[in-house]
């Protein structure tokens, strides 16, 4: 068992998009949006393609460690954050339906996260939505639990708001939708089903030449938000493939943590708990028992515990 006391806590943004698919960033502009936020580590994930690993741009800007995976995304439907794979996911081509996505990343080698996978759409604005349709998918390994722009945007009820969100996104959300949280309850009562928070960061406006004059939720602004925080068994050395490993190795085990760090800094948090089988550790599979869940917060808060929806502690 690992003691998370031991841990390292790196902060990493998910779920982004470049000029390699249909945001507005070149990789080392989004390194740098990741600098200015004071994130760790950047995993990119433009739609389809994994230009940027194969131009060789996976690795270190300076503080912030960028890795690449890719957006598996077929039209409307059933998108997969995959990580650890080194071809693109040929989904067209072999007319994947969900749970062939989820294998076909298994069989390469990786790993992924069903992405918005509760997307419901917008009925004020007309829009569809584009869930995940196969989550009791065996080879699925986990899931977007929350995803910041599509699960606030969809519950957007009218233009103020909207325009709250996209200028003071931290006046509208600070919480995942708890139906979201409800369903995940649900999956893991059956199975391990891992979750991380990401952004779905496009860096809205128009590139000319090499400047973006007028953008909509910058990279660098929306980085401050939603992190997604990976507890590492070994500290980054700056050697790419012992750091790319340590972050996925955490991201497949399910030790991490969702925090919303521009209402506050959430370094240092953890649990674990004490049972039958000794001290476990956050991702970690144990039996049914007598368990008692310790946390440890890095400032005073308020804790709830949640049970199908309902608080049965605070």
């Amino acid at each position: 068992l690992l003691d998370t006391t031991c841990m390292h806590d790196l902060a990493c943004v998910v779920h982004l998009h470049s000029t390699y698919s249909d945001g507005t960033g070149t990789v080392p502009e989004i390194a740098a949006a990741g600098r200015r936020a004071g994130v760790d580590v950047v995993l990119l994930t433009d739609h389809d393609t994994l230009e940027a690993k194969q131009r060789g741009e996976e690795g270190w800007y300076g503080s912030v460690l960028l890795l690449v995976g890719e957006e598996v995304s077929p039209t409307g439907r059933d998108h997969y954050l995959a990580f650890g794979i080194d071809e693109v996911i040929r989904h067209r081509r072999l007319n994947l339906d969900a749970a062939g996505i989820c294998r076909a990343v298994a069989d390469a080698g990786g790993f992924g996260f069903a992405a918005h996978p509760f997307s419901k759409g917008s009925t004020r604005f007309d829009r569809p939505g584009m869930p995940f349709s196969d989550l009791e998918c065996e080879a699925l390994h986990g899931i977007e639990l929350w995803s910041f722009v599509t699960d606030s945007a969809e519950r957007v009820a009218s233009i103020s708001e909207l325009v709250r969100f996209v200028m003071r996104p931290e006046s509208v959300v600070d919480h995942p939708p708890r139906e979201n949280v409800e369903a995940w309850d649900r999956l893991c009562r059956e199975r391990r089903v891992a979750a991380l928070g990401g952004l779905d960061a496009h860096q809205i406006g128009r590139r000319i030449g090499n400047r973006v004059p007028l953008k909509l939720m910058s990279y660098s602004r929306s980085f401050r938000y939603l992190h997604t925080h990976v507890l590492c068994e070994e500290l980054p050395d700056g050697d790419l493939a012992h750091d790319r490993e340590q972050v996925y190795a955490a991201l497949r085990a399910g030790r991490c943590f969702i925090a919303m760090d521009a209402l506050a800094p959430a370094r240092g948090f953890s649990f674990w708990a004490d049972g039958p089988a000794g001290t476990t550790t956050m991702g970690a599979e144990e039996p049914a028992g007598d368990w008692t869940l310790h946390v440890s917060a890095p400032r005073p808060a308020e804790l709830r515990l949640l049970r199908d929806g309902s608080e049965v502690a605070r």
